[in-house]
């Protein structure tokens, strides 16, 4: 008989008593591979950067919400959304900006735009992107309100977490979840408005005849803004946005940040009114800059990965330094360079100019400048000829040699246009439109916002092949554009 020993279970603790602090130690270790994620209660303070942090929330919301519902007249049937990404015809709408799929190095401009400025910014000012503009920012912030409309402020938080379930506590989480959900699904809902015209589309979403893409795409955004606004929070900013490793390499000590003036604060520790300030810091250790960080963050630690620059922990010092009667700004957005320069008694200087930011502010230009120059050099019309491959070319009972192309014109515009077509590069040759007489040139009527197919036949005469060469092109004309597309004209072996 094998008998088998189990040495992988602990020893039973050996009897006598356990001290209160030894059950604590014992319930905080985690049980399993990950340490749990430690519940964080932001306080609410108020001062300018949280003023400005609640002005911006509302305006991007208000943008983010609002801006499907503009109208903006185009003629005939095109839409009407001031803003729409239009799949099914294939189009990008934005007020007077009309995209096509061939143009999307626009909109790829437009992020290489974007991603420089942001570089810029980070450079120069830290993170103000997730401080105060990143969705995940907004979107917490706006649930951290609801959350303190339902169960108070931190400390109530904290009690009402702590508690034994009863109806106030049931009552109060109940209503907190019921209202993410529906903000949840305004933001979900809201997003589908961009790719479908926003008044049909919610007329027919509450009858259930709209595109099955709209409701998995609302029911995605719902969930996911719901978990990562509810639920995750400073997780999401942690470990699933690269952007706080990449910031790292955008940040040198020129740059400004939230910063801890430790020349200033240190040594820091308790202070009652009837003592001196003499040998000492101005912090009096109060923590207040801490229970305020929605990232639950300290921090006199330094700079930290999990900082967004959010400034709340400037007001909320600024209230203690205040109360205290010291000077404002113990905390304060400041260069590590000033910081280290006042604690060797040495002057502050703050350089915005120097070659990181020169690089960006010029790589940001070039493009800015190429966007602009190709917005401002766009042609109306895009025209591409495509040559009958099979047969290549037909020869005609009296010798003559003629050619078939099918023109496809797009007119980005939204009137339509009357465009004149000559060909060139081949002396004598007339061009034919099937059923209708030979022209030159010819005037053809393009619609606006479409492309047009035209089927187009050259015929060159028997006496002119021999001096016909078969680079050819054609020469489109509307107005004052001009557009040359090259071409050749196929006329076979002559001496057959």
């Amino acid at each position: 008989m094998t008998i088998i020993i189990d040495r992988t279970r602990e020893k039973p603790a050996s009897a006598g008593p356990v001290s209160v602090a030894e059950r604590q130690r014992e319930k905080a270790r985690p049980k399993g591979l990950y340490q749990p994620r430690a519940p964080i209660y932001p306080k609410l303070v108020h001062g300018p950067w949280r003023w400005l942090k609640w002005v911006l929330l509302i305006v991007m919301l208000a943008i983010y919400y609002i801006t499907p519902w503009i109208r903006w007249e185009r003629p005939g049937a095109l839409p009407d959304q001031a803003v729409l990404v239009d799949f099914a015809g294939g189009r990008f709408y934005f007020f007077m900006i009309q995209l096509w799929p061939q143009e999307v190095y626009f909109i790829t401009g437009l992020l290489v735009i974007s991603a420089l400025a942001l570089f810029l910014v980070t450079a120069l000012f830290g993170r103000l992107w997730c401080g105060y503009a990143c969705p995940q920012t907004v979107w917490t912030d706006l649930y951290i309100y609801i959350e303190r409309m339902f169960e108070g402020d931190r400390n109530a938080r904290m009690r009402l977490d702590a508690a034994p379930m009863s109806f106030n506590k049931l009552w109060r989480k109940a209503g907190k979840h019921a209202v993410w959900i529906g903000v949840a699904f305004g933001t979900g809902g809201a997003w589908i408005f961009y790719f479908h015209d926003a008044p049909t589309l919610i007329r027919t979403f509450w009858v259930g005849t709209a595109p099955m893409t709209a409701y998995v795409s609302c029911a995605i955004l719902t969930f996911t803004t719901y978990v990562f606004a509810g639920h995750m929070r400073e997780q999401v900013c942690t470990y699933m946005c690269p952007w706080p490793r990449i910031q790292g390499a955008m940040l040198d000590d020129e740059s400004f940040q939230v910063t801890y003036r430790y020349d200033r604060g240190e040594p820091r520790g308790p202070h009652k009114k009837t003592e001196t300030w003499e040998g000492r810091g101005d912090c009096i250790d109060c923590n207040q800059c801490v229970v305020v960080c929605p990232m639950g963050i300290d921090i006199r630690d330094g700079a930290q990965l999990e900082c967004i620059n959010c400034g709340l922990c400037i007001d909320a010092c600024n209230e203690i330094m205040d109360k205290v009667g010291r000077p404002r700004g113990l905390i304060a957005y400041d260069t590590d360079a000033a910081v280290a320069a006042r604690s060797c008694g040495q002057k502050p200087t703050h350089k915005l100019v120097r070659p990181r930011t020169l690089y960006y502010g010029l790589a940001l230009a070039l493009v800015a400048g190429l966007m602009i120059w190709g917005f401002g050099t766009r042609q109306q019309f895009g025209v591409h000829a495509l040559r009958d491959r099979n047969p290549a070319y037909v020869r005609l009972h009296d010798g003559a040699v003629r050619n078939g192309y099918t023109l496809k014109i797009a007119n980005h515009g939204f009137e339509p246009a009357t465009i004149e077509i000559r060909y060139v590069g081949v002396p004598g040759a007339v061009m034919r439109i099937p059923g209708q007489s030979g022209a030159d040139p010819l005037r053809v009527e393009v619609e606006p916002n479409r492309i047009t197919s035209l089927r187009i036949f050259v015929t060159a005469p028997a006496d002119r092949i021999a001096d016909a060469g078969r680079p050819a092109a054609f020469e489109i004309r509307s107005g004052d554009q001009t557009l040359t597309v090259r071409t050749a004209f196929d006329y076979g072996d002559q001496t057959r």
